[in-house]
């Protein structure tokens, strides 16, 4: 385990007993039970605290057309070594699959297209190929060509992913390849998004070099030349019966060792207490009071500054300034015949100005062969495939007020009319996820490091989540393992100067 000092103990003697502090975890999702598998590695009790009925956060799964199906993250970046190292711990590696090799694409006016190549994250890397691909229209390629000439932009400050890039290139870059990108990972806006924290690749050419187009050309080419070195193998990864199961063995992992993961729980206060910690949870009229050496905070951001606004108040007003986007999951099942031709390529995007309800498609059993796979032995006499739709962008939140049978309306609409699919889904199914995604909005960056400025100054204390270091599965298991680390650290030095532990529950 990178950072956290496997094999180590932390224990203390009481009473010439040896006990084992006690460390609760805010949260039970990913990276919430990340931190308490890594606590117990290096020897201390833990209790995971969840309020959802069931943990996992948005990583969960049900069936649709007899066969288990993400219903929120799906895919693990492989360029990151975090969630990988995670898996092999939990004896997960050989059920780590690939998706075949077809790639994703875009509607844009009116039609679907190829992203032109060598892009990095819809900011185009070469004027040739953003011609062919049809993705803007002639005016705005030659907007975007202006970039080769112009004098260089200087920025100083984080600014909107918008506004850099729009004054570079256009606001057809933006609207029609950069805003799609950043709709799937953060079903954000580029005009709020963080150029600092969202495309942190490009901030360092934005500084030094005059062409971004040009950089971006470099920074793939710099990228292929890494890959070359490397071992090669596809960019992302998911789980044979899919990416939830990880929840599962991080439950099983944590249990099995002694450790506690106790849902319908919310933490109601959380007050210093000595050395310790005092956390009061429970549902109404059945709270209890628990006492702990450490806590981990792996909470969204306004729960984390709830918790904080009497004990580190510092911190909890940079974290309610964090805002979150709403957006569901709509996943169909189709048969294969009912589409006008068979589906090309993984999936595409949809920039919002299209004016489609959905903002990204996934054809999920064309991506990931496992789920064909059980599909042909779930529907031997039929060919069925799946579909997965995105809707929900932030300032979108009108949308996702209609009931869930006028969301999959939309998206199937919206699906006939691009795709040509001919008749209704066999099977649908809508999964909403309320306040799910965080927004990476300007000055995220300098914002986190106040928060975790303020919360170093109470030892024992740590954050951790999809609200600090970036959304996806990689970096929400880092930063779990950094704050396990940082808390082992802690209880290691206490037990150095002879510190006790706190009191029992």
């Amino acid at each position: 385990m990178a950072g956290c000092g496997r094999g180590h103990e932390t224990i203390w003697k009481a009473g010439g007993m040896e006990t084992k502090p006690h460390v609760v975890v805010v949260g039970g999702g990913l990276s919430g039970l990340t931190a308490a598998h890594r606590l117990i590695e290096t020897g201390s009790r833990v209790t995971v605290l969840e309020s959802a009925p069931r943990p996992g956060g948005k990583l969960h799964s049900s069936p649709v057309a007899g066969v288990p199906v993400d219903s929120g993250a799906e895919s693990i970046l492989t360029r990151r070594p975090e969630a990988l190292e995670l898996v092999a711990d939990l004896g997960l590696g050989d059920r780590l699959t690939h998706p075949a090799p077809a790639p994703a694409r875009l509607y844009s006016r009116g039609a679907l297209r190829d992203f032109p190549s060598g892009h990095l994250m819809g900011v185009p890397g070469g004027l040739t190929a953003l011609a062919r691909s049809g993705v803007l229209s002639w005016t705005g390629t030659l907007r975007a060509a202006r970039d080769l000439v112009w004098p260089a932009t200087t920025i100083h400050a984080d600014v909107p992913v918008a506004t850099y890039i729009g004054v570079r290139m256009g606001s057809e870059v933006v609207d029609r390849l950069v805003e799609p990108m950043l709709g799937g990972v953060y079903a954000g806006r580029a005009d709020r998004l963080s150029l600092e924290a969202a495309l942190p690749q490009i901030v360092p050419a934005a500084r030094t070099r005059r062409s971004l187009m040009a950089a971006v050309r470099e920074i793939k080419e710099e990228q292929a030349a890494k890959a070359r070195d490397a071992a090669p193998g596809p960019v992302f990864a998911t789980l044979r019966g899919g990416l939830a199961t990880l929840i599962d063995a991080l439950v099983d992992r944590v249990t099995a060792a002694g450790g506690a993961v106790e849902t319908s729980t919310p933490v109601r206060e959380l007050r210093r207490d000595g050395a310790g910690w005092r956390i009061v949870a429970g549902p109404p009229g059945a709270e209890r009071a628990v006492a702990a050496d450490a806590v981990v905070l792996a909470c969204p951001a306004p729960e984390a500054a709830r918790l904080l606004r009497v004990e580190v108040p510092e911190a909890a007003r940079e974290l309610e300034r964090i805002g979150y986007a709403s957006m569901a999951v709509i996943t169909l099942a189709y048969r294969a015949r009912d589409f006008a031709a068979p589906p090309k390529g993984s999936g595409f995007l949809v920039p919002a100005l299209e004016g489609r309800t959905i903002k990204a498609v996934t054809f999920s059993s064309v991506k990931w062969p496992w789920l064909a796979e059980a599909l042909r032995a779930a529907h031997p006499d039929e060919e069925t495939v799946l579909v997965r739709c995105s809707i929900g962008r932030v300032g979108e939140e009108e949308t996702l007020q209609h009931s869930d049978e006028e969301l999959a309306a939309l998206a199937v609409a919206d699906l006939a009319d691009i795709c040509g699919i001919g008749r209704p889904p066999v099977e649908q199914r809508v999964t909403r996820w309320q306040a799910g995604l965080p927004q990476y909005t300007v000055g995220h960056e300098a914002r986190i490091a106040r928060a975790r400025t303020a919360v170093a100054a109470h030892p024992g204390l740590a954050l951790c989540g999809a609200a600090y270091d970036g959304v996806g599965i990689p970096a929400c298991v880092a930063s779990a393992t950094e704050a396990a680390r940082t808390l082992t650290t802690v209880l290691t030095e206490r037990v150095a100067h002879g510190a006790g532990p706190a009191l029992s529950d």
